[in-house]
């Protein structure tokens, strides 16, 4: 039985459009949620979380968490805090994420985990897919996420979406839409190679039915 769920799939241009999906993503997360970024290295999933973090208005510069593991982000308002985590290199777990001695209320939080396909999914039973496909070749045709990560770091990224992702939702289903936008660009110049299409799936009882049109350009 498919877990109810809601997806958006949204062609992004430029660095600046990334940031401001994030911003828009920002816009439909509450407290308690949990958003898994899956892209190879350099996809632009920093700088989404990086738009997030403003969407969310939270304090302090959104930057890869890759050696610290995790950055807490206070917010400069009433909104929920960022918890931003790189998951390379943790083995999965709410046991490992509360080692890590967070000084923050994962509950009370928005949690992004970047790399957490297949590591973290027990944090809750919702959560928010975000997979970034990049454009590669001189067609500009967008492939899914491959691990391109030195040899440090372990070969544990995969294209291949959490067992719990439900099939695509037929054209003519019922229930949440599937929304395919691209977005529009301005730049006249800009490049295949600076293409990506983003596909952004809502996992869990949260996401049934949850409208994710803010997501359009």
């Amino acid at each position: 039985m498919n877990v109810p769920y809601a997806r958006a799939q949204i062609t992004v241009n430029t660095p600046e459009h990334m940031g401001d999906l994030g911003r828009r993503l920002a816009a439909v997360l509450r407290p308690g949620d949990l958003v898994l970024l899956t892209g190879e290295l350099g996809a632009g999933k920093t700088t989404l979380t990086r738009g997030l973090g403003a969407g969310l208005d939270v304090r302090g510069a959104v930057t890869s968490p890759t050696f610290v593991i995790a950055r807490v982000h206070p917010p400069l308002g009433d909104g929920p805090p960022l918890v931003h985590v790189d998951a390379y290199r943790l083995g999965g777990g709410l046991d490992e994420m509360e080692d890590l001695d967070l000084d923050v209320s994962l509950p009370e939080s928005v949690v992004v985990v970047e790399w957490g396909d297949g590591k973290v999914e027990e944090l809750s039973d919702d959560r928010l897919h975000v997979v970034i496909e990049r454009a590669v070749g001189a067609d500009g045709e967008l492939t899914a996420p491959h691990p391109a990560a030195p040899a440090a770091r372990p070969a544990t990224a995969t294209t291949t979406p959490p067992a719990d992702v439900p099939e695509p939702i037929p054209a003519n289903a019922t229930g949440p839409a599937v929304l395919d936008v691209d977005a529009a660009t301005t730049e006249a110049d800009a490049g295949a190679a600076d293409v990506r299409r983003v596909t952004v799936t809502g996992v869990g009882a949260r996401w049934a039915g949850v409208d994710l049109s803010p997501l359009e350009a």
